[in-house]
Order: C-alpha cells, then sequence, then structure tokens
C-alpha cells in the first residue's frame, strides 16, 4: 500500500484464538484493525499487535465500513448485529466468520439486505494457527456484488477465497467440512490408539500413515499433538462439539443421515464431562484411552 493511500479500518468483533488471527493478517496486510472483546487481555494484545479498541461495538460501526465477526456461535451474532444495526454507514458490509446455523446466518442477511446492508458468511476452514499463518480457506456466502467489493479483506484473511452461493452456504459448507474434519480426527485418534494397542510405536505409525494413501493434513497439524498430549488449544474441544450439534440439527432439518456424527457428538459430550473442553480438539485421542 502505497504511502498516499488512506489505510482502511477494518472492525473486528470478537478477539478469541481465531479473531485474533484475522486480526493479524488483516494487520500484515496493511489494513487498521479496530477491536472489540468483552475479554481485557485480549483487548490488550490486540493494541500490542497495532490495533485499537473500540469503547462500544456501536462506536465501530459508526467507523467502519466492514466489520468482521468472529463469536462462538450465530445467536451471539445476532445480538452484535442488532445493536450494531442502527449505527450502520449506508454502504456497510457485515463479514461474518462465526461457525453458526445456516438458518440463523441466512435469515441474519435477509434482515441486513432489508437496510441496505451487505452480510457475508465467510467462514473459515482452518485452526487458529492455519489462520494465523494464512493457510486457512474461507468459504463465502453472499451476493456477488458484496463479495468483490470485500474481495482484499479476503484475501488478507486466508490462502484461497471460494465464493460457495448465496447468503448462508459458506455456514452450509463449513458444516461439511467440519464434519468429515472432525472425523479425520476421531479416525486418526483411534488409529494411534490402536497401533500402540497392538505393540507398534505410534510416532512409526503417523510417519508410516503420512507416506500412505491414508494421509490427511490432520496427520500433519493433529498427529504430534496427540502423540506428545499437548493439547494446548488452537481449537477448542467444546466449540467442536457445538458444530456437531448444528451438523446433526441440520441432519434432522434435511433428512440426511449421518450415524457417525451421532457417535462424535456423544464421545465430545462425555470428554467435556471429563473437564476437557477448554482442551484442543485433537484431545479426542483421550476417548480411545
Amino acid at each position: 500500500m502505497s504511502s498516499d493511500e488512506t489505510i482502511e479500518t477494518i472492525g473486528m468483533i470478537g478477539l478469541g484464538l481465531l479473531g485474533s488471527a484475522l486480526s493479524e493478517r488483516l494487520l500484515d496486510g496493511g489494513f487498521s484493525v479496530l477491536g472489540f472483546d468483552l475479554d481485557a487481555q485480549r483487548r490488550d494484545e490486540l493494541v500490542k499487535r497495532g490495533g485499537r479498541i473500540a469503547d462500544e461495538v456501536t462506536d465501530m460501526a459508526r467507523e467502519c465500513s466492514h466489520i468482521l465477526l468472529s463469536l462462538p456461535d450465530s445467536s451471539i451474532s445476532t445480538s452484535v448485529i442488532e445493536q450494531l444495526r442502527p449505527h450502520l454507514r449506508p454502504d456497510a458490509i457485515i463479514i461474518d466468520t462465526t461457525t453458526g446455523s445456516p438458518i440463523e446466518m441466512t435469515q441474519l442477511g435477509e434482515q441486513l439486505a432489508e437496510q441496505g446492508v451487505g452480510y457475508l458468511d465467510a467462514t473459515v476452514g482452518g485452526s487458529s494457527m492455519q489462520a494465523r499463518e494464512g493457510e486457512a480457506l474461507i468459504m463465502v456466502g453472499g451476493d456477488n456484488a458484496h463479495v468483490a467489493a470485500c474481495q482484499g479483506i479476503l484475501n488478507a484473511l486466508g490462502h484461497k477465497t471460494m465464493h460457495v452461493g448465496p447468503s448462508g452456504s459458506g455456514a452450509r459448507m463449513k458444516l461439511v467440512v467440519n464434519l468429515v474434519l472432525g472425523l479425520n480426527r476421531a479416525v486418526l485418534a483411534e488409529g494411534l490408539s490402536f497401533a500402540k494397542a497392538t505393540g507398534v510405536d505410534p510416532a512409526k505409525a503417523l510417519e508410516v500413515l503420512k507416506a500412505s494413501p491414508a494421509h490427511s493434513t490432520v496427520m500433519d497439524t493433529k498427529g504430534d499433538k496427540m502423540l506428545t498430549g499437548d493439547f494446548t488449544a488452537q481449537a477448542r474441544l467444546r466449540q467442536h462439539l457445538k458444530d456437531v450439534r448444528l451438523i446433526l440439527e441440520s441432519a434432522v432439518a434435511s433428512g440426511a443421515t449421518t450415524p457417525l456424527s451421532e457417535w462424535h457428538v456423544e464421545t465430545l459430550q462425555a470428554l467435556v464431562d471429563q473437564g476437557h473442553g477448554d482442551d484442543d480438539n485433537s484431545s479426542i485421542i483421550r476417548a480411545f484411552e
């Protein structure tokens, strides 16, 4: 960005694992970031990285044409957007990276469209670590014109952006990705536990799996964490439990058959009940110990 260009300020509501990573991507991409989070430590971390903090989300609505959301679920997105709506600029576009209910996110898009405000459900494929390193996939649902208007922002967030359909499509695609990704983790955990039980060195098993037709990127991102028991969170197990519940809700609504996800939700719930909800989602290996 040349010195005579105005640096655009992007609003960022939610500075948790993913939100902080996306904020870093924006700052590294030449944008200014005005953030908001209820947690003081998260606010301080953004300031240390070069961002600013809004006193209220309504202040952000007045200053920023583009506002990103990275929140625990779509019900919280709905609540935050209700606070923003009376104060949004006429050219505003909300970019919602929250993994949430496709029905709720479609409704948000419709409601904001009535106000003349754009809404993209721009869900993120990848962990917070992958997002921080620029390796995430951005799956976008929304109007073509709004996607085009936000292309520079979306490019800063990840290595690839895929426009997958109208409003709500990004949320639906994220559930497809998370269904397959989560079960990949579970299968890897079972495989490594099976290897150990049958006398095969789990580290050697992981090495062989990576070189075999069974290879998946989950082995690259989560294999070592499973072997070492380092469950420092890149993406929390309780968040994936929330995602699997959304998957099952969508399955019931659509008539899809998801027996593996039904097992998965019970397994994740048991681990959360045992106190592992804030651990990394690779801690599913505990279910096989």
